[in-house]
């Protein structure tokens, strides 16, 4: 559990699963369950609270970037915070990808510790709970599957090494398709630039959600700001010959990639992401807007 919590690509439940149907047989046992696993939860989620508190947009892109699942990066985690609020932290062991993004986030946006450890421990509590409550219900199954595996001997480490290894390869492979999505033609921050001292007006859309512009609180000069719940009126305002410029914080552009995607999709074909999102604007020494305005 504390593994998980930490980041680590090992799925626990099959740990409360097996925990469940263990505790038909001793429930004092599944009490023991619970509370190590909230705990376990409490400690690895705290730590990842503290970071966030302490290193704010750091710690989120150092997650997006060595996340094993494109689905877990921070633009989600951050776009369902500013849906639910605090709530999210109750649902977000739930939603692959969400529950190990949701902590720091909760730390960067300034959330009390008490607060925190509240609504976060109640989802732990959830989360545990519906985990030993399944291997309570499918205990027979479950045993059935412990006596297969036993009888198999030493062969089912090599059956569940398989399995966890076909697991590894599929995030794995998923994550390379997604990668390949992104190989399209991109704009740098210097070509951007020299267009804009040239009078050509490219338009410039900030994709990056509410809550990392505020954590950011820098942007692009003349960027407008695109709400992706909202991209309809956006594209509405968008004349089809203009030079469109993409950017957000995510490595390897993913949410630029995406929008420019569907801006080709709809019509818009002289679009571009940035590459190097926002932080190779700020390297290059550009000038930046210290405040974001929202358009």
């Amino acid at each position: 559990m504390l593994l998980e919590q930490l980041g680590a690509p090992i799925p626990a439940l099959p740990v409360l699963l097996l925990a469940g149907a263990k505790a038909i047989e001793d429930p004092l046992y599944g009490v023991y369950a619970l509370a190590s696993s909230v705990l376990a939860c409490t400690i690895g989620d705290l730590a990842w609270f503290w970071a966030g508190r302490r290193y704010g947009y750091g710690v989120l892109k150092l997650l997006c970037r060595v996340s094993i699942s494109p689905d877990s990066c921070v633009r989600q985690t951050e776009t369902t915070y500013e849906r639910r609020g605090v709530a999210t932290l109750v649902v977000a062991k739930f939603v692959p990808g969400l529950a190990t993004v949701a902590p720091p986030v909760a730390g960067a946006l300034g959330l009390k510790t008490s607060s925190f450890l509240l609504y976060n421990g109640a989802g732990a509590v959830l989360w545990s709970g519906t985990g030993l409550g399944l291997g309570l219900l499918f205990h027979g199954q479950i045993d059935w599957l412990l006596e297969r595996l036993t009888d198999l001997g030493g062969h089912a480490l090599l059956v569940v090494a398989m399995l966890l290894g076909l697991y590894m390869s599929y995030r794995l492979w998923d994550r390379r398709r997604f990668l390949k999505t992104l190989r399209t033609a991109r704009i740098g921050v210097d070509e951007l630039y020299e267009m804009m001292n040239r009078g050509e007006d490219p338009l410039v859309l900030d994709v990056r959600s509410r809550t990392h512009r505020a954590l950011d609180g820098r942007s692009i000069p003349g960027a407008r700001t695109v709400d992706l719940d909202n991209l309809e009126s956006t594209l509405a305002q968008i004349p089809r010959d203009r030079e469109v410029v993409v950017y957000c914080a995510c490595p390897n552009e993913a949410s630029a990639v995406k929008v420019a995607i569907l801006l080709r999709e709809r019509g818009i074909r002289r679009v571009r992401p940035l590459a190097g999102g926002m932080d190779a604007w700020v390297a290059a020494g550009l000038r930046i807007d210290d405040s974001v305005v929202e358009r």
